[in-house]
């Protein structure tokens, strides 16, 4: 698997995007609202992509719920991250329960469409501070959003899809929006440490499979923009939290990403700071270039991380649909939109 992530520009494989998709710098394809139609129609089209190659491309999708759900119709509306956060204060053990279906639900539903992963869960903190993180968080307590996050990945990987935790080290104390610009987040590690890497450390521990991180730079850490920084990814996120699973980049395409120069050089910048994959979404001529210019990138190691990454089977719509575990996310997670879901049955 290449070490490059792309996107589309439609709901159908235009004829240079299937011969892009061959190319060996190439390794997955991150699908968006704008690619979808039905139901029907992103599994052919995902059907489509995973047979241009062996082993086949990976697919992906940000299915987070809330204000970030890139399939709708046809599909559960998942409530945000940040609805189990306001329900953890008034019962822990459902929260964690319905967070728990809520993770299962998601990942089932995307598996039906014959896509591989979803970028989840969000572990960042909702300090008040980043708009646009906000309620795509679960709390903004460290501990509350750890155990959340932990039930909602415990469903995503009964479901069968890996997890990844996103935005590393930590968005949530930010107010610029990294689409943008590059934030500066002015704290010591020291309080980072006992704050936003707190669900990271827990997760690393209990089965996080991938991690997406921000582009935001953390000047008293490190001079680099942590998804430029071999400290933040090498040193911080591989020896001291002892993380062993794949390292995506955020969009390249993104405001934050402009300080490393030009797209190839965003590119080998990430990849030579420690991420195995990094994405290039909405800009196809800038993407091309990226691929391009890694022709010959060789990495043993990040291969094998991010074969795991793939589903290892897609369900059936109909046989999910059947199932009664389908039909209780649906019944505890419609509840959840009101008060009612403190009178449902969790068993």
């Amino acid at each position: 698997m290449g070490p490059v992530m792309v996107d589309l520009r439609g709901q159908q494989l235009l004829a240079e995007e299937r011969e892009m998709l061959q190319h060996p710098a190439v390794g997955g394809v991150i699908l968006f609202s704008r690619n979808y139609a039905s139901l029907v129609q992103v599994r052919e089209l995902c059907a489509e992509i995973h047979a241009l190659r062996q082993p086949p491309l990976m697919i992906a999708v940000d299915q987070e719920g809330g204000r970030v759900q890139r399939f709708r119709d046809g599909f559960f509306r998942l409530p945000p991250l940040g609805r189990f956060g306001e329900l953890y204060s008034q019962d822990k053990a459902r929260a964690r329960q319905l967070a728990c279906e809520a993770g299962w639900l998601m990942a089932s539903e995307v598996l039906a469409a014959n896509v591989d992963l979803s970028f989840a869960p969000v572990l960042d903190l909702n300090l008040g501070v980043s708009e646009v993180i906000g309620d795509r968080a679960f709390h903004r307590d460290p501990e509350v959003v750890s155990e959340l996050a932990l039930a909602y990945q415990r469903g995503m990987h009964e479901a069968g899809m890996a997890s990844v935790g996103k935005h590393f080290p930590g968005h949530g104390g930010v107010a610029a929006d990294s689409h943008l610009s590059l934030p500066e987040d002015p704290r010591r590690y020291v309080d980072l440490e006992l704050e936003d890497l707190v669900p990271f450390q827990r997760l690393a521990h209990n089965g996080l499979n991938g991690v997406m991180v921000a582009h935001v730079r953390y000047p008293l850490v490190d001079a680099q923009p942590a998804g430029f920084s071999r400290v933040w990814l090498q040193q911080v996120l591989r020896r001291t939290l002892g993380f062993q699973g794949v390292i995506f980049s955020d969009d390249l395409s993104m405001g934050g990403a402009e300080w490393a120069g030009d797209y190839p050089q965003r590119a080998h910048a990430a990849l030579q700071a420690g991420c195995d994959m990094v994405l290039v979404c909405n800009q196809p001529q800038r993407a091309a270039q990226v691929v391009e210019s890694l022709g010959d990138y060789h990495d043993p190691a990040a291969q094998l991380r991010l074969a795991r990454m793939r589903a290892k089977t897609f369900v059936q719509p109909e046989v999910l649909h059947a199932g009664e575990r389908w039909s209780k996310a649906l019944r505890l997670l419609e509840s959840c939109q009101s008060e009612r879901w403190l009178d449902m049955d969790l068993e």
